[in-house]
């Protein structure tokens, strides 16, 4: 029995959905992705699943639902992209999690390929959600959050011998190809929605979404990718790396993914180029730096920097006074590398940042902290949405995490170790332990 019916049980998807790591604000639109996507059992049973991740013995006790039937249920959701599904190898159960917008439902349904799917149609409803609304940008980077979902990867041969000390493995791409475990590709999502739009201006090629790890074991489970060997993946690495895409992997330090942006596809990127927000994705611990007695001002690096962050400014020479070279504006650049692979003169190298930039080491940090920024995290403390006591303590937690002043502390330098140990502590008393290693 569905607890709510039409519109009033595709808006509580909605608002379920907008609960989670990542905002999701309501319109017509949304409303129409919701139901192009779920059949009403289905927006019904994620409605009542719990936030975080459950069993199938836990879900079934909390929504009542008959083991066999929740497991078709779940099986057909996670096959669609709309349920994460996780294996845990410490007790061999899978577990599941109502997947976020992004990296999620967008991601995984324009990576689909399966006969079920009107690719067309979900394009132009997510292109025009995402790329025509713009409120999904204002709802999760409005208020200076500092946690994306997204962090940049510098081409590794653009980093100057004086900051290689600091290049860490986890900013590395063949450190993490080596380290991954399986691998897989996939449809890049936002490529494929601008093809399926008819608005893609690139040459870049569709097929270059990389999963890692436990990410490539969920999209090779799923059917929404194909799983690679190490060879075909640098290779994919390297071609992309060629075509001047930005390395953008999933912001924990152990990635799911690898996205290869260009900036006429890329809805991340489009969220710093077009709607302004230059935190849409976190830097990496680079900058972009012009050797100016070296530069030639030719303009490869203002053409190929995927964000505008560098532009041709007067030489200062009096013997040519019509010479230009390259600036940098810091404040934009994403330490990507794409500007100084692409200079003819090695005249634009990678440097450290004056100061480093603090990545999530787990996916579970990544989740507790982009939740905390965005008002959520009260839904990862008390993950059961039918109990009337854990609403009540959600409404009280979560008037206090959104006081200004306590988001301030909690995500502050000082305070943000103490404040992720606590919740790793919390979750490991539920017994759920192995979740804080993801």
């Amino acid at each position: 029995m569905h607890t709510r019916a039409g519109t009033d049980l595709y808006r509580a998807l909605g608002d379920k959905i907008d609960n989670l790591p990542a905002r999701a604000p309501w319109s017509g639109t949304f409303h129409a992705i919701l139901k192009e996507l779920y059949t009403p059992e289905e927006a019904d049973l994620v409605v009542r699943m719990p936030y975080t991740l459950s069993s199938l013995e836990r879900i079934s006790r909390m929504t009542r639902i008959e083991k066999t039937r929740l497991r078709t249920l779940l099986d057909g959701l996670c096959r669609k992209g709309l349920v994460f599904d996780i294996f845990n190898g410490r007790d061999s159960q899978y577990y599941y999690v109502p997947s976020p917008l992004v990296v999620g439902i967008f991601e995984f349904t324009m990576m689909r390929t399966d006969a079920g799917l009107d690719a067309k149609k979900l394009a132009g409803l997510f292109h025009a959600y995402l790329s025509g609304e713009g409120a999904f940008y204002s709802a999760n980077l409005g208020h200076d959050e500092r946690v994306s979902a997204l962090r940049v990867i510098p081409v590794e041969e653009t980093v100057s011998a004086s900051a290689q000390t600091a290049f860490m493995d986890y900013e590395k791409a063949t450190s993490l190809i080596e380290g991954a475990g399986r691998l897989a590709m996939g449809l890049c999502s936002c490529r494929n929605e601008k093809h399926l739009e008819g608005v893609k201006q690139c040459d870049a090629p569709l097929d270059n979404c990389s999963l890692f790890g436990i990410g490539a074991e969920l999209g090779i489970r799923n059917g929404l990718a194909r799983e690679v060997s190490k060879e075909e993946m640098i290779d994919n690495f390297a071609r992309s790396k060629d075509l001047g895409l930005v390395f953008c992997a999933y912001n924990t330090k152990k990635p799911l993914s690898v996205c290869q942006c260009c900036p006429c596809c890329c809805n991340a990127l489009a969220g710093m180029t077009r709607f302004g927000f230059s935190n849409v994705i976190t830097t990496s611990n680079f900058l972009a730096s012009v050797r100016k007695d070296a530069c030639t001002g030719c303009g490869r690096c203002v053409e190929a920097c995927p964000v505008g962050a560098i532009g041709l400014v007067s030489a200062q020479d009096p013997r040519h006074p019509k010479k230009k070279k390259a600036r940098v504006d810091e404040r934009i650049c994403l330490g990507c590398g794409v500007c100084a692979n692409r200079c003819p003169a090695d005249a634009v190298v990678m440097v450290s940042r004056p100061s480093r930039v603090i990545h999530p080491e787990t996916l579970f940090e990544t989740f507790i902290l982009g939740s905390l920024e965005r008002g959520t995290l009260q839904n990862q403390i008390f993950d059961d949405p039918m109990s009337r006591t854990q609403q009540a303590l959600r409404t009280l937690l979560g008037a206090f995490f959104r006081l200004p002043p306590v988001k301030r502390a909690l995500m502050s330098d000082a305070l943000r170790s103490t404040f992720l140990s606590f919740m790793r502590a919390g979750a490991t008393l539920q017994g759920k332990g192995w979740m804080t290693e993801l």
